[in-house]
């Protein structure tokens, strides 16, 4: 951007501003094009600022970044108590004076103490659990992991966040105004009352307003230093409102003014959404003694800098028992038996999608009945799904199911990876999700009545979304209510000794067969959109510590293990400190736990756990592809081949196959197709699936596009509408795929970048000397230049990018 000064340098309407950030977006839409776009202004002009005039430069700096992000084309996300803190954070954006008190360190400690539990066995009483695995505090923790200092990113994304000093929010001044200026929200209709008009310190940006933006970042953890210190203004503002004594629907009021007037979304969605989210949200900041760079750091992660606080680091306890000595993995061989695993995961069901209604509503989810007729043909949600913000019919579930059961009749048994009712996440109640769980399991039960079935619990089950109190929190803002219906339909599957740790957290460990376990964990317990954690995130429920207690008993008896849940552990949603501890217990038990099965990105892919501080891979988790075609996606369902039951059967996965429905052929022809997309082995040309080869394999796409384009057409699953795939996207995909543990990827992605960077530097030399070979061949000198073709080949070697 250009600031052009037009009278007094402390006056904020003197300076105009000028975008010339359009066409860098629209012809490179880096991570970096779009991270940095917003702070290029402040760069350049804080130092001649005043004070006075700081507010409209930091605003408009924001605003020209959401431009950034709306030519990039990123898509909106899922919408979650985030974006109360959001609306809110809209008005946060003036350092004038300070509106904040500062914490007193010993009330703030001594909240802490108050909430930190010591860990214990699920399954049975603190003290018989204790003296079971013998845990005392003189007894090996594990291993640090790597760099254990939250930081962000990068230096650069730590010196933007560091400009951004939310001490310094005049939240009297903001709140006033929004209280006063704002519109009313009619609260039966969610219309805005009177004439339509902001505020005047928002009416310069309305028209570069794009705030779903911002949601969308920080709800699909691709964040920076934008998303962090939104956050901070946003919790700023609403700490604010709590600590001055406002009420539930004095906040509920000025966020549902700010959402409609800012046309953040339709009115109802605004409504909605903030009433669901209320209660929760109040109740955990009035509990909480916290600041909101510690807020911020805790839910978004290491872009943000997360401050250290001891009470939010904790590791589990191993029981006394030393490892056993490490065997050399050996691949699967031709002949063993073999088993027939099938993985369904985030069906999303939507028991209101219509065929024709609009697909293009303007709202988090469409092709819904109220979501109203299609303005045209191309915005009409087709037959059997839609590419667009649309999730799955029952005649598509129906039809999936029907074709599993025709195509695979030799099924073993089934992993249910959570995530079952539709994105309507701003219209829906307890009933409305209990009735889906209750539909879904009916349809699994009417195509598999003989087939075992082990589930876990997906993030969107619950109401609101997201929404996982510990055990500890009882009440009406408990969750018993859906632990006691999971634990009422998944007796239908497992045995009756798994109903305690169901109902106390919704995880359970079951014996399959002689000598194979499944363990389903609660993944919601290590989801950082889930408040209640900031109130005490020390292992919630106890979950791990049963997770390591299960292991060593598994260990002892000679059992393997695999491992179901919902979101993946290496994903930015999963908590570090939750990420870490979990990545310590596979380092531990990787010889006993030979399968990881997860969902929640809705995408084809996989992650890969290595030996402590070294670059052995020990173990890979297999992230099955989505049934909704949500946001591009083809409908897909997932066929593992795993080692069966004979003399010494490590349980590993063979190979697996990806299962589709092209989406589009189905709308265009009427009926679904199921093909077989690709098999493992045979598209990657794997020896087999040891976690050895899939890291081999991440490697080989670093330095061959051709192999990484081919990942990526199924990890989109094959779908017509995926987005395209520049170099930052590649690379950051493939650090996805080598990051087992959250928020670490300066570590876990280093090695991977560099042979990236590596193949995009010998690509330049290649494309450089193949056009000297054309040009002067047969001569040693250019005529232009009037240089030897050496030293202008040394000349330009010199100016290749490289690694300093």
């Amino acid at each position: 951007m250009l600031i052009r000064s037009s009278g007094r340098p402390g006056n904020s309407k003197s300076f105009q501003f000028e975008s010339r950030f359009g066409r860098e977006c629209r012809s490179r839409c880096s991570d970096d094009v779009v991270s940095d776009a917003g702070t290029k202004i402040i760069r350049s002009v804080k130092k001649n600022a005043t004070m006075g005039s700081m507010f409209w430069i930091s605003q408009s700096s924001f605003w020209s970044w959401l431009v950034c992000r709306r030519r990039c084309k990123t898509p909106w996300g899922k919408v979650s108590w985030i974006t109360l803190l959001a609306i809110l954070a809209v008005a946060a954006g003036s350092p004038v004076s300070s509106g904040n008190s500062p914490v007193d360190e010993d009330d703030r400690s001594l909240h802490s103490r108050s909430v930190v539990k010591e860990p214990s066995i699920a399954t049975a009483s603190e003290d018989e659990a204790l003296r079971i695995i013998n845990i005392d505090t003189k007894y090996d923790w594990g291993e640090p992991i790597g760099d254990m200092e939250f930081s962000p990113t990068t230096e650069e994304e730590k010196k933007k966040i560091e400009k951004f000093d939310p001490s310094k929010l005049n939240y009297t001044a903001l709140r006033i105004e929004i209280d006063t200026q704002l519109q009313e929200v009619n609260k039966r209709t969610a219309k805005l009352l009177g004439n339509y008009r902001l505020p005047k310190f928002l009416s310069s940006v309305e028209s570069m307003f794009d705030f779903d933006l911002l949601v969308k970042e920080i709800e699909t953890s691709i964040m920076s230093s934008v998303s962090c210190n939104a956050c901070k203004a946003g919790v700023g503002l609403l700490q604010h409102y709590v600590e001055t004594g406002k009420t539930r629907d004095d906040i509920i009021r000025a966020a549902s003014k700010l959402c409609t007037s800012l046309k953040i979304e339709t009115p109802r969605v605004c409504f909605g959404i903030i009433h669901l989210m209320a209660d929760e949200v109040v109740y955990v900041v009035q509990k909480l003694i916290l600041t909101p760079d510690e807020i911020c750091g805790f839910v978004i992660g290491d872009v943000c800098g997360i401050p250290y606080n001891p009470y939010h680091e904790w590791r589990v306890a191993f029981p006394p028992v030393a490892k056993p000595p490490v065997r050399p993995p050996k691949p699967p061989q031709e002949g063993q038996p073999t088993i027939k695993v099938l993985h369904l995961s985030d069906t999303h069901f939507d028991p209101d999608y219509a065929e024709g209604s609009n697909a293009d509503c303007g709202e988090p989810l469409c092709c819904r009945r109220t979501s109203g007729h299609a303005p045209s043909l191309d915005k009409a949600a087709g037959l059997w799904g839609d590419y667009r913000k649309c999730d799955t019919p029952l005649r598509t579930i129906n039809s999936m199911l029907e074709n599993i059961a025709y195509l695979h009749p030799d099924i073993d048994y089934i992993i249910w990876t959570g995530d079952l009712p539709p994105h309507d996440v701003w219209n829906q109640t307890r009933e409305s999700n209990l009735h889906i769980l209750e539909e879904t399991v009916q349809q699994l039960v009417n195509h598999f009545p003989y087939t075992p079935i082990f589930p876990a619990l997906g993030n969107h089950e619950s109401a609101p979304v997201n929404s996982f109190p510990p055990p500890f929190v009882g009440g009406d803002y408990g969750v018993g209510w859906l632990y006691e219906e999971l634990n009422r339909h998944w007796l239908r599957w497992l045995p009756a000794d798994t109903s305690p740790t169901v109902l106390k957290g919704g995880f359970y460990s079951v014996l399959v067969s002689p000598g194979f376990r499944i363990i389903s964990l609660n993944m919601n317990y290590c989801n950082n959109k889930n408040w209640w954690l900031l109130l005490n995130s020390t292992d919630p429920a106890q979950e791990l510590q049963w997770f390591i207690y299960e292991l060593q008993g598994a260990e002892l008896r000679g059992e393997k293990v695999h491992v179901l849940g919902h979101i993946p552990p290496g994903h930015h949603d999963c908590l570090k400190v939750w990420s870490h501890n979990y990545y310590t217990i596979i380092n531990r038990f990787h010889e006993t736990i030979t399968g990881q099965f997860f969902g929640h990105t809705h995408m084809d892919e996989f992650e890969l756990f290595f030996k402590i501080n070294t670059s052995e891979a020990i173990g890979v988790a297999y992230l099955g592809p989505a049934v909704t075609s949500y946001a591009g996606g083809n409908p897909a369902y997932r066929i593992y081949t795993i080692q069966g039951e004979f003399e010494g059967s490590d349980r590993l996965v063979v190979d697996h196959e990806t299962w589709i429905m092209n989406l589009d052929e189905a709308n265009r022809y009427g009926t679904p197709r199921w093909y077989r997309l690709y098999s493992a082995k045979r598209a990657y040309n794997m020896h087999s699936l040891l976690p050895v080869e899939w890291d081999y394999l991440v490697h080989r796409m670093a330095q061959d596009d051709a192999l990484f384009r081919q990942y990526y057409r199924y990890y989109w699953k094959n779908s017509p509408v995926k987005e395209e795939c520049d170099k930052e996207c590649k690379k950051r995909l493939l650090c996805d795929l080598k990051s087992g543990r959250s928020n670490d990827r300066k570590v876990t992605c280093a090695k991977v970048k560099e042979r990236v960077e590596a193949q995009e530097r010998t690509d330049w030399k290649n494309w450089i000397f193949s056009g000297i070979t054309v040009t002067w061949s047969g001569d040693t000198k250019h005529d232009r230049f009037n240089l030897p073709v050496w030293e202008l080949i040394s000349e330009l070697w010199h100016l290749l990018p490289y690694e300093h």
